[in-house]
């Protein structure tokens, strides 16, 4: 029974750390200036992968990730801030490329999204409340029809 308990516990470690996220940047595309690799970091974690869409390129293992980084490392090399560098890959992908886009008459939906979520769930909640304190609606009266059936029913 120990042997099954260490043996399980040995796996549940095994996961926990096969589920831990790896970072996309290899080693080859560090830059040897610290200072510059910084920016470069810091900037790759605001770009978005295009083919993962949920993830940085930063952290994506995707090609098209690792040549965006390599890019992005490039033009700060060159000598291009970072909004420069932003500025460009905005102009080749879109607004799409940042994980923040710009609050804009493009953009508004998305990012009102979530207040209007908790406003319809919050009025669909009061409608709720409202309707559980009133309690059951009042069954309307039988016809004299309905009544006369009843009396049937019930003499047998």
């Amino acid at each position: 029974m120990r042997i099954l308990a260490t043996g399980l516990r040995g796996a549940l470690l095994a996961l926990m750390l096969a589920a831990t996220p790896a970072l996309g940047v290899q080693p080859d595309e560090i830059l040897k200036d610290p200072a510059l690799e910084a920016r470069a970091r810091s900037l790759s974690a605001e770009l978005r992968c295009m083919v993962c869409q949920n993830q940085s390129i930063d952290d994506s293992d995707a090609p098209l990730a690792r040549d965006l980084r390599i890019l992005v490392r490039e033009r700060l090399a060159a000598g291009e801030t970072d909004a420069e560098v932003k500025a460009f890959l905005v102009a080749r992908f879109g607004d799409f490329v940042l994980l923040r886009p710009p609050l804009d008459w493009r953009t508004a939906l998305l990012w009102s999204a979530p207040f209007l979520v908790l406003l319809v769930g919050a009025a669909g909640a009061m409608v709720a409340l409202r309707r559980r304190r009133a309690g059951p609606a009042a069954p309307a009266p039988l016809s004299a029809d309905e009544e006369r059936a009843l009396d049937r029913i019930m003499r047998g």
